[in-house]
């Protein structure tokens, strides 16, 4: 493979005028000290995952399906979007009906920063390179690529119209223009007002324990592992063939990036695949039967259909275990989306549960 100094070589540089090159001089400083930002900044910390969202298109319905499967509480209920609990360490999910021509999708997740305001937030973000904007600027733009390397307050819906920070979330979009929501711990899916739980009307078959990882197939997914590293701190903790994951919180949580090497900008949007949900009480066969119980099916050949369960069995050249691999669980909710169920050690490596993480 050439090196970087024999492509430099053969790489002819248009001519650049007099003119050009003093006009470019006062730019040159600014460059110079964002380049010089990035370089010195200290990473955010976070203690774990906190969130997710999912955009679906009948709302009501979902919400009846994640309760009956799951039993979750709903913590909030804000305008066309329902937040549900997960577990006992306060995490959650929230449900939101889709937007005029979106498609179902898993639309964003969150991460717990402990100890700072959402301005101080943004502060540290720039210092990184990440510009502010508004909720407003890029809602209307036709390409969400746009909004990479951005931060943004999204107001939540409701009467109030102020720009104070307490009734508005904070978000940043990476490299790939997919989009982290930055909350305090105490955040529930209302800012920062207190929520009040309201128990699921009944039980559901599947006790949640923790939202474990999510899955994102990117451009370049060894810059896109810069990125988080960077301005995370995050490290490997497994890693699956060629793609490490990236660790959070208490051990188990992580990040995972999937993809190419596209060399520049990415040419599209990164797509959150999955997410995976960590429980009580897992082995395949008992997942398994408790989802055909809720009414879903084996998945077929093919794409897997909504309302569908399916196992791969990652194997050993991918991090499983030996010799047969650790199984992985998932199954499509109503509007299709994946989401993944597994053992409450599950931290993307090895044995049985894919428990034993040592990279």
């Amino acid at each position: 493979m050439a090196s970087h100094t024999d492509k430099a070589k053969h790489l002819k540089l248009p001519a650049m005028s007099r003119r050009s090159l003093l006009l470019a001089l006062p730019a040159m400083p600014l460059a110079m000290r964002a380049m010089a930002q990035q370089a010195g900044a200290q990473p955010i910390p976070t203690t774990g995952l906190h969130s997710f969202e999912l955009r679906v298109s009948d709302l009501d319905r979902s919400v009846e399906f994640y309760q009956g499967l799951f039993g979750c509480p709903v913590l909030t209920r804000i305008g066309d979007t329902v937040s549900l609990g997960v577990g006992n360490d306060g995490q959650y999910f929230t449900l939101a009906q889709v937007r005029e021509g979106e498609q179902p999708n898993i639309s964003n997740f969150g991460l717990r920063v402990p100890g700072y305001t959402r301005y101080q937030l943004q502060s540290l973000l720039s210092e990184h390179g990440i510009n502010r904007t508004v909720d407003s600027f890029y809602d209307s733009r036709t390409s969400a690529m746009q909004r990479a390397n951005m931060t943004w307050l999204r107001r939540l819906p409701g009467e109030s119209d102020t720009m104070l920070a307490d009734n508005h979330e904070l978000f940043v979009a990476d490299r790939d223009g997919v989009p982290i929501k930055l909350s305090s711990p105490d955040d529930c899916g209302a800012g920062d007002e207190s929520c009040t739980p309201e128990p699921a009307p009944t039980e559901g078959l599947i006790e949640l324990r923790e939202i474990n990882h999510l899955t994102t197939f990117v451009a370049n997914y060894q810059l896109s592992n810069e990125f988080y590293r960077r301005l995370f701190g995050l490290e490997n903790q497994a890693f699956q063939a060629q793609f490490p994951t990236l660790g959070l919180g208490n051990g188990t949580q992580f990040l995972m990036f999937v993809g190419g090497m596209q060399d520049g900008v990415p040419s599209q949007t990164g797509r959150i695949d999955h997410v995976s949900l960590n429980m009580e009480n897992f082995t395949v066969a008992s997942v398994l039967e408790r989802l055909t119980q809720y009414g879903l099916s084996p998945r077929g050949d093919g794409e897997p259909a909504p309302l569908q369960h399916w196992v791969t069995m990652r194997m050993p050249e991918r991090g499983g275990a030996e010799p047969d691999g650790t199984p992985e669980v998932y199954f499509s909710d109503p509007d299709g989306l994946h989401l993944q169920l597994q053992h409450h050690t599950y931290c993307g490596g090895g044995d049985e549960f894919g428990g034993t993480c040592n990279a």
